[in-house]
């Protein structure tokens, strides 16, 4: 089995010699035994164990609570419960780094492809980034609640074509006419326009809204606050506001 004196314990687990000694003068990490001449020698466990002092470390656990902890009946537990958390923690902030780090890239790609860079640019990019996420997925909900609608309409139509009875399609009728009525409400009611001009946010009227020429990402509408007629962009206007 192998033996390290304390400069290789250091240098294994990445501190300095004199750490290792003071962890030693607490008692929590005395060396398996001693050489001939004195020289502390320590074993693979100690090894281990010096690792996981480093990781607790590492979570500004203070020496006390280390010490109590591998005196404990089973460690092992309270360790990897700790691990768990920080592994939970770790992903967390992976995730958000990388929520940051795709925001930068939209904002850079939206500033290359912006004709005019000015303030009111990036206070419109940012809007339309900010609930990029949100629109997206109620325009998904929307397309997974019509496919029922879209195949009763499919079959309605091949019955109708194919037996010569209609009342399937009269069916249709009566449920397609009031999904699109309350999937309109519901989505006009959540989204807002900036207007390239002012560059205001603003809500135009339902029926405006429902009525205007547009494209999947912007509707040609009046804004409300400076006049200005043209495609406004469409962004995420909150929860039904």
């Amino acid at each position: 089995m192998s033996k390290y004196t304390t400069g290789e314990l250091a240098k294994l687990c990445g501190v300095t010699v004199r750490t290792v000694q003071y962890y030693d003068t607490r008692g929590i990490l005395v060396p398996s035994e001693l050489s001939e001449g004195g020289r502390r020698l320590y074993s693979e466990e100690d090894v281990r164990r010096m690792k996981i002092i480093c990781f607790l470390r590492e979570l500004d656990l203070p020496i006390d609570a280390i010490s109590q902890i591998l005196k404990e009946e089973h460690p092992e537990k309270v360790i990897s419960l700790l691990v768990e958390q920080q592994e939970a923690a770790l992903s967390e902030e992976i995730s958000e780094k990388r929520e940051k780090l795709e925001k930068l890239r939209e904002l850079k790609s939206g500033l290359k492809s912006s004709t005019s860079f000015s303030l009111e640019t990036i206070g419109d990019i940012a809007v339309i980034m900010e609930g990029k996420k949100k629109l997206k997925k109620m325009r998904w909900m929307m397309i997974l609640t019509g496919l029922p609608v879209t195949a009763l309409q499919w079959f309605s139509i091949i019955f109708w074509i194919v037996k010569g009875i209609w009342w399937p399609f009269l069916v249709w009728v009566l449920v397609a006419v009031p999904w699109g009525i309350l999937v309109s409400r519901y989505y006009f009611r959540h989204v807002k326009y900036i207007c390239p001009e002012c560059h205001e946010v603003f809500k135009p009227t339902l029926m405006e809204a429902f009525w205007a020429n547009h494209t999947p990402a912007a509707r040609k509408l009046t804004c409300t606050a400076c006049g200005h007629k043209g495609f406004c962009v469409e962004v995420w206007g909150g929860d039904g506001e």
